[in-house]
C-alpha cells in the first residue's frame, strides 16, 4: 500500500486520527500500531518502531484510539472492549485481508482480544503486553475511587468506573491465548514496573505453537533509551523471519 488518506470513524462515528508511513517500493506487508492507556499514536517508541519497520521495507498505521490524543470521543469512554471495536473499525476501513497488528501495554491487551475472532490479523505482535487486566486494575488503581480520581495524576485522563468495571469483567486475555493460531512475537522489558514480565511468560505455554517471547534486559515498560532500539531490531528482525521471510 504506497498511500491512504482515507477518514476513519468507528462505529460511534468518532473519527480516529491515524499517521501512515508508506514506504518505499512494493510494501512487504501493512502494520497497524496501537498503544497503551493514557498514550496516543505519537508516543516516541511507536514512531520509532514505524520508521524502524517502513525502513525494512513495511507499510505502517499507528492510530489513537477514541478518546486518546487526536481522535474524537471522550476519555472516559475508553476500554478495551471499545478500543477492540476501534481496531475492528480501521481494519474495515483499510479493506486489506491481512495485517500485523501491533500493540503496546493495554493495546497489546486489544490485539489479543480482536485476533483472537479476527482473521484479518495474520501476525502479532505485544509489546510489554497487558495480560492480567483485573490485576493491573487493583495494583495500579484499587485505592482510588472511579469517577473522582485521574490516572497516575494526569488531569486528563481520568479514571472511570467504565474503564474499571471493563478490565474486571475481562479478567485477563490469557484465555484467549489458544485461540491464536497466527505468528506471536511479545517483548519484554525485565525491568518493567507497571506490566510485570510475568504477563508475557504465561502466555507462551498457552500458545506454545505461534508464541515467541523476547525480554531485553533492564528495559522498563515503555523501552526508554538504549533499550527502544532493542525492542525495534528483535521486531524488525522476527518480520523478516515469520511475516515477509
Amino acid at each position: 500500500m504506497q498511500s491512504f488518506s482515507e477518514i476513519i470513524r468507528n462505529r460511534h462515528g468518532e473519527r480516529l486520527d491515524y499517521a501512515f508511513h508508506p514506504t518505499q517500493g512494493e510494501a512487504r506487508g501493512l502494520v497497524i500500531l496501537g498503544h497503551g492507556v493514557t498514550g496516543n499514536k505519537d508516543r516516541p517508541l511507536l514512531i520509532a518502531l514505524a520508521e524502524a519497520l517502513e525502513a525494512s521495507g513495511f507499510s505502517v498505521l499507528r492510530f489513537s484510539f477514541s478518546g486518546n490524543g487526536l481522535s474524537e470521543g471522550h476519555f472516559v469512554d475508553s476500554c478495551i472492549t471499545k478500543e477492540v471495536e476501534d481496531l475492528g473499525s480501521i481494519l474495515d476501513a483499510l479493506g486489506r485481508q491481512t495485517v500485523t497488528y501491533m500493540g503496546h501495554s493495554m493495546g497489546a491487551a486489544v490485539g489479543v482480544l480482536r485476533a483472537a475472532m479476527d482473521p484479518r490479523i495474520g501476525a502479532l505482535v505485544s509489546l510489554a503486553g497487558m495480560v492480567d487486566t483485573a490485576g493491573f486494575a487493583s495494583r495500579e488503581f484499587g485505592d482510588q475511587i472511579p469517577d473522582q480520581g485521574c490516572m497516575w495524576e494526569k488531569s486528563d485522563c481520568p479514571l472511570s468506573s467504565r474503564y474499571m468495571n471493563d478490565l474486571t469483567a475481562i479478567g485477563s486475555v490469557a484465555s484467549h491465548a489458544s485461540s491464536i493460531k497466527i505468528p506471536w512475537l511479545l517483548v519484554h522489558g525485565t525491568e518493567d514496573d507497571v506490566v510485570p514480565l510475568e504477563d508475557s511468560l504465561t502466555m507462551e505455554p498457552l500458545a506454545k505453537l505461534v508464541a515467541e517471547i523476547h525480554a531485553i534486559s533492564g528495559a522498563d515498560h515503555v523501552f526508554d533509551g538504549a533499550a527502544t532500539g532493542q525492542m525495534c531490531l528483535a521486531v524488525t528482525e522476527w518480520m523478516a523471519r515469520k511475516v515477509a521471510p
